[in-house]
Parts: structure tokens; C-alpha cells; sequence
């Protein structure tokens, strides 16, 4: 008589055993897979700026190239950065600018400058056109701000260089706070363009007293 070979009982690991041998690593990557059909959609934002040309008679014989500003690299990103009135400063991972800060205020003054009708034309520098003087400069903030009250704040550096010569001829510093009726992150994009708004207007007055004062020849 054959006696059958003694074989050893399998054991079915529970689910809780299983888990515990996998890396910490493997079981996050595990999870955050499983969450991500349930992500939060990202919105966007855009400011709204003049496009409509009004001609002026008293046009400035001038061609301006409006460069890219340099700013830190929270403005070259198109997140939305919010922060206290301190040093700490944050980002918005669901709400985001259609384009970065850098190339909304490019495009501000672009359009806003262009459409004063006050100078013989204005262009970003990336186009074909050759222009004498080229506006760039540097944005230092560009945020919400939540202290005593909520506000828009702007603040920018513009400089005007002279290509022929090489030299700058012009600057102009721009701050503002823009007050937010309510924390809502619409409500804050309507402050902000309103401040950019101001700000190129400011920016083309400041522009015109100094050609009035320096007549091109």
C-alpha cells in the first residue's frame, strides 16, 4: 500500500499582511493612484486690457519694444501666489493665470500702450519690428495679499534703454495696493487687473513727460 506524499498546507496571506512586506514607498504611490480620478479641477484666470487702437493727433514719433520683465521664479510660473503681510508667501495648486505674471504684464503694456494711440508703435520684443527704445524692467510682486484687509498688490520696476546710445533714459517705479471686496480668488483677479490697468496708464503718462521733455529729432 502507497502512502501519499505529506504536503504542506498553503497558507492564503490576509490583506493586512500583505500590505505590511510592501515598501512605504510602493503602498503611497499605491494610494495616490487610487485617488487621483477624484483631483480637483485646475481653473484659470485671465486680466482683460485694451485692444482698440484710439489714434491721436499728437502722436510720439517713438517705437517702443516691451521685453519680458525679470521677476523670482514664483512669477514665471502660472500659479497664483497669495501670502500675509510677511515674508511667507504661498501658491494657489488649483486656481492658476492663464499665462505667467511676467508675460500678463508684458502684454498689459504691449496692448494698454499701443491702444493710447500716443506713440508710433509698440511691440513685444519678440516681434520683427526694429525700434529704437525697448521697455523691460523688473516685477517684484505680483499677489494676493490677506492682512488687515485683502488687497491686489502690484509692484514693478519699468526702464526705458535707448538702443542707438545703449544707455537707459528712463525708469519709473510703480506700487499699489488694490482693494478685494471678499476673499474669492475671482473677486482678486478683477482687483489685479484693475491695478494693471492703472499701472500702464501711469506708466504712459510717465512715458509722454519724458518725451515731451526729450523731443526725439
Amino acid at each position: 500500500m502507497r502512502i501519499p506524499a505529506h504536503r504542506p498546507s498553503r497558507t492564503v496571506a490576509s490583506p493586512r499582511v500583505i500590505t505590511s512586506l510592501l515598501p512605504v514607498g510602493l503602498i503611497m504611490l499605491l494610494v495616490s493612484l487610487a485617488g487621483c480620478g477624484s483631483s480637483r479641477p485646475i481653473k484659470y484666470y485671465h486680466i482683460s486690457y485694451p485692444t482698440t487702437a484710439n489714434p491721436s493727433a499728437d502722436t510720439i514719433d517713438a517705437i517702443l519694444m516691451v521685453r519680458t520683465f525679470e521677476a523670482s521664479h514664483l512669477y514665471l510660473d502660472d500659479k497664483i501666489v497669495y501670502g500675509m503681510d510677511s515674508p511667507e508667501m504661498g501658491t494657489y495648486e488649483y486656481q492658476r493665470w492663464v499665462e505667467p505674471p511676467v508675460e500678463i504684464l508684458q502684454d498689459s503694456l504691449v496692448r494698454g500702450l499701443r491702444a493710447s494711440g500716443r506713440f508710433r508703435g509698440v511691440y513685444g520684443l519678440r516681434s520683427d519690428i526694429n525700434g529704437q527704445f525697448i521697455l523691460a524692467g523688473h516685477l517684484y510682486e505680483f499677489k494676493e495679499v490677506d492682512g488687515a484687509t485683502i488687497v491686489a498688490r502690484l509692484s514693478y520696476e519699468t526702464r526705458l534703454r535707448d538702443r542707438k546710445t545703449g544707455l537707459t533714459v528712463w525708469n519709473h517705479v510703480y506700487n499699489h495696493d488694490e482693494p478685494v471686496s471678499e476673499k474669492s480668488v475671482s473677486v482678486f483677479v478683477q482687483a489685479m487687473g484693475k491695478n494693471v490697468q492703472r499701472s500702464v496708464l501711469e506708466v504712459q503718462a510717465s512715458l509722454e513727460e519724458y518725451f515731451r521733455a526729450h523731443p526725439l529729432k
